[in-house]
């Protein structure tokens, strides 16, 4: 159950094929992060135990569900992030709305970093593997995680989704989280840093609409600057909200189109995967 929206993520399914396993398809369900009930026949996702007949607990034992997933939800991504920092990958969640171009910048990125450096990519979304396949195109291994009625990833699935992945030391993993500036904001991966990813299509206010998520993140790409030139956007403005939220918020104007900002956003992830290979088992630092 998502601790926002109350989402449950019973229908999701994981998809290890990948590039350097061109046969080998494995779809896992992935059970819920905590049994509090059996699933609500209709779209509600997961009813507490002692629910009203509208579906809904009692606030008391909400907040008890809430807390018990977080709880668990942090343990997984706890488990998650030692096993990353002992094979010394640098792994980052890449969040963003719809839309923003992740999967195009993720493209783009994977090509300028062939032969430089390893990645591999876990994919989140409701349904079809199709981002994960554009993914794959590049050479690149990819796992799909299909989230049925989930709105984000969480820790336990990514940690299923690990077991089918290359990890190279001194690589990149790269999560491309659930098109969603809510909920992944609460949910811990592993991750060394969340990367929000904010398309200058979006206008300026989006970190003063979805602050958690701006202010969770530890770098922001403002992407699609190449289409600046045909906006009636103030990308100085969208910056300085960001810094209002959250004033130690990196940032780099990028776009995958003209290539602009791409030189600096590989050199900070070649610093990061640089680091974690150098300092295994104790965690990741970030990249100056």
């Amino acid at each position: 159950m998502c601790t926002t929206c109350g989402c449950g993520n019973e229908g999701a399914t994981i998809d290890h094929h990948h590039a350097s396993h061109p046969y080998r398809r494995l779809r896992r369900a992935v059970m819920p992060a905590a049994h509090v009930a059996a699933p609500d026949a209709g779209d509600r996702g997961i009813r507490a135990e002692g629910a009203s007949a509208s579906g809904d607990a009692a606030p008391s034992r909400r907040v008890r569900i809430e807390q018990d997933l977080l709880a668990r939800n942090d343990a997984a991504a706890a488990s998650n992030r030692r096993r990353l920092a002992a094979a010394g990958v640098f792994a980052l969640n890449l969040v963003s709305s719809p839309g923003s171009g992740k999967t195009s910048l993720l493209v783009r990125t994977i090509e300028r970093l062939a032969g430089r450096l390893p990645v591999a990519v876990i994919e989140g979304d409701q349904q079809t593997s199709r981002d994960a396949e554009r993914i794959r195109a590049t050479g690149a291994p990819a796992t799909q995680i299909n989230t049925g009625k989930g709105c984000h990833l969480d820790a336990r699935m990514v940690g299923e989704a690990l077991a089918g992945l290359p990890l190279a030391r001194g690589g990149l993993l790269l999560v491309e989280n659930v098109g969603n500036l809510v909920c992944p904001a609460a949910f811990d991966l592993g991750e060394a840093h969340k990367v929000v990813i904010l398309s200058v299509t979006e206008g300026e206010d989006k970190p003063l609409k979805y602050p958690d998520m701006f202010r969770a993140a530890d770098l922001m790409l403002l992407n699609k600057c190449d289409l600046l030139p045909y906006l009636d956007v103030d990308i100085a403005l969208a910056e300085a909200h960001a810094r209002r939220v959250n004033p130690a918020l990196r940032m780099i104007r990028v776009s995958a189109t003209s290539g602009e900002g791409m030189d600096e956003w590989l050199a900070w992830l070649e610093a990061g995967a640089q680091a974690a290979a150098d300092a295994p088992g104790r965690g990741v630092a970030a990249p100056a």
